[in-house]
């Protein structure tokens, strides 16, 4: 999963053209670049998991630099968009992905800006993008902490009764 945020954390994608050209860019580079799993553009960030089909500084370099150069010659902007750099995160199971993509669909929910993640439409939570099949050959939710390797820490949880506990839930795989 990648993370990238606007500079000075602006809300660019608050405006429909802006965050639409993000999306068509997404799309652009999608199969050459990357298989593209699930998204979110939110007014100031972005959130994709993706599977490079390069490295990933190009993956990134491809989305942001592709987005900044449409901007400036679609959107008539001569401003920075990105910040340097992004986050990144390597998916490391079905669980761990699962946790991601409820992530995703959930943080403009968690944000405010609707109700169901179905009803904001720059996610894919949204419905009608096409996108890549869950990655194959993902570690099923395994028994690592019976074999003596060390667990890691839940992506995201949820507390009941004063009590976190890990978010499970089943994706589905959506095919192009």
């Amino acid at each position: 999963m990648v993370t990238t945020e606007t500079w000075s954390r602006r809300a660019l994608f608050k405006n429909e053209p802006w965050a639409k050209l993000l999306i068509d860019t997404l799309y652009h580079y999608r199969g050459q670049a990357y298989l593209l799993h699930e998204f979110v553009v939110m007014p100031d960030h972005i959130h994709v998991l993706l599977t490079p089909k390069t490295n990933l500084e190009k993956v990134v370099q491809f989305i942001k630099g592709g987005f900044s150069y449409r901007a400036k010659k679609e959107l008539g902007s001569n401003m920075e968009v990105w910040q340097k750099g992004f986050q990144d995160h390597r998916i490391r199971d079905a669980w761990d992905y699962a946790q991601h993509v409820f992530y995703i669909h959930e943080n403009p929910v968690k944000e405010g800006l609707c109700e169901h993640a179905g009803e904001f439409p720059y996610s894919s939570a949204h419905g009608g993008f096409e996108l890549d099949a869950v990655p194959q050959g993902l570690k099923p939710q395994s028994k690592e902490a019976s074999d003596g390797a060390a667990k890691a820490a839940p992506f995201q949880s949820k507390i009941s009764n004063g009590t976190a506990q890990p978010v499970t839930l089943q994706t589905k795989a959506r095919t192009a």
